[in-house]
């Protein structure tokens, strides 16, 4: 598949518009994110207890209802770690989105993080889940065997999602570990004033 970044954004973009599922995901992705950055002030442990319960249970949902998908990629977890660097994978993909709940979870209950960084992970996390939502329907819509990478990636929009979302995660750490970086000399000069 021979597409720019360019062309993968808009590809994505024409799919997150083309039905009503897709508008739809968009919507409720877009509402559970305004609602987690509404909650950063009141910090309502009600309203964050329902949007974890949320994001966990499409995940649950997922696992329940394409538990070979899973047993796939948990069997093939240490066998595509380095192939995945060369190869993007849609069995990583899961594993990414399970680690993005994981830190999902940390940015919802932290009392240290910072306003900004709260809200900038919400984007990221939101991102990410929309685009995981997507490639779980458009498999399904399509008939896609979510464990068969060969059928997976004659499909370029699921493809697309996967390069993509490994884009921004890679983006997300980037700047997480110059966040940390900037916290860490910023709190070191402070105390020498």
């Amino acid at each position: 598949m021979n597409m720019s970044l360019l062309e993968k954004f808009l590809l994505i973009i024409k799919y997150m518009f083309s039905s009503f599922l897709s508008i739809e995901m968009f919507i409720f992705s877009l509402l559970l994110f305004c609602i987690l950055v509404f909650n950063i002030k009141r910090k309502s442990i009600v309203v964050n207890l329902a949007t974890i319960g949320i994001y966990l249970g499409f995940f649950g949902g997922v696992v329940i209802s394409y538990h070979t998908y899973v047993k796939a990629c948990i069997d093939a977890f240490f066998k595509s770690i380095m192939n995945y660097i060369y190869f993007p994978s849609t069995l990583a993909y899961f594993f990414i989105i399970l680690f993005v709940t994981i830190m999902l979870f940390k940015t919802v209950f932290s009392e240290s993080m910072t306003s900004f960084k709260k809200i900038l992970n919400y984007i990221f996390f939101s991102v990410l889940y929309l685009f995981f939502m997507s490639f779980v329907a458009v498999a399904a819509y399509d008939g896609i065997d979510l464990a068969n990478t060969v059928e997976l990636y004659k499909n370029e929009v699921v493809l697309s999602l996967v390069q993509i979302s490994n884009l921004i995660l890679v983006v997300w750490i980037i700047f997480t570990l110059f966040y940390k970086l900037y916290i860490f000399f910023k709190r070191k000069y402070d105390k020498k004033n």
